[in-house]
């Protein structure tokens, strides 16, 4: 009877569980360079996309001021947070975040750089290019649980730099999050999973394609490049979470295509979540 009496509450308390969805999803700038794959001629299925999944929050990366606006446009129920990795109000690249303001409140948001001096515009290391970390905290408007997402885009050039892009943003979380509060981590971290970066996040972080409950969707990588016809099996981009106050549900790569062109050279990555009581 004590048994049955553990697995009834069990389901209870899952039932009342509010589940998070959660995307990271690097949109490809808006090159004009990319012809028959330009933003112009994919954004209204990348917008389709997110809404049909509907996430809570999203991270996207390597977007414009100008795709977040018609993102923004688009997306209602959404509002978004971020700055460009140049400081500049209309210029660089975003990490932004996206979220549902019918489902979660907005309490404080920032953003610091991957790089030596994380307050102010820099390079770090051997990057190539000026590399961010947006941030907020929020709370879910029902269940009042507050909880961070940190959404980042690593440089593709430094080694040395993603590695201790990793580092530092673990650092950063432990300083930021003195409350302990549950927190998700997504980007385009431009690291295999043989990587020392990878490794290090995936130590001190929970990847969540690993931890999920029901075996992870889809195909083994994120970058497609556009080639449509060739396996996708490039695994760069990932979702992390807190390492004990977070079940994984669900995790996918989403591989949706329209007309036989992916809407964006990376595949989005998709997560359920709950948190632990």
């Amino acid at each position: 009877m004590k048994i049955i009496k553990l697995v009834l509450l069990f389901f209870i308390i899952q039932a009342n569980a509010q589940d998070v969805k959660v995307i990271s999803y690097n949109i490809r700038f808006d090159n004009p360079n990319d012809g028959e794959n330009k933003w112009d001629l994919r954004k209204d299925f990348l917008a389709q996309q997110l809404q049909f999944y509907a996430p809570d929050v999203f991270g996207i990366q390597e977007g414009k001021l100008h795709q977040l606006q018609y993102l923004d446009s688009i997306l209602v129920d959404y509002n978004y947070i971020g700055i460009g990795r140049d400081n500049s109000p209309n210029q660089g690249e975003f990490s932004a975040v996206f979220y549902n303001h019918k489902k979660l409140r907005l309490i404080k948001e920032a953003t610091f750089w991957l790089s030596e001096t994380p307050n102010k515009v820099s390079k770090g290391w051997d990057a190539m290019f000026e590399r961010i970390c947006t941030y907020g905290l929020f709370e879910d408007i029902k269940t009042k649980q507050k909880f961070y997402i940190f959404n980042t885009h690593f440089d593709h050039v430094g080694v040395v730099a993603r590695t201790n892009s990793a580092k530092l943003i673990v650092e950063k979380i432990n300083a930021i999050n003195k409350e302990k509060f549950p927190f998700i981590v997504t980007g385009d971290f431009n690291s295999e999973k043989d990587s020392e970066a990878y490794k290090y996040l995936s130590n001190q972080l929970n990847d969540t394609q690993i931890i999920s409950k029901t075996t992870s969707f889809g195909p083994s990588g994120t970058f497609n490049n556009f080639e449509f016809h060739k396996p996708v099996n490039l695994l760069i981009d990932f979702i992390f979470t807190s390492k004990n106050n977070i079940q994984v549900l669900k995790h996918a790569i989403l591989s949706d295509s329209k007309e036989c062109k992916y809407p964006s050279d990376h595949l989005p990555v998709y997560t359920e979540i709950i948190f632990k009581k």
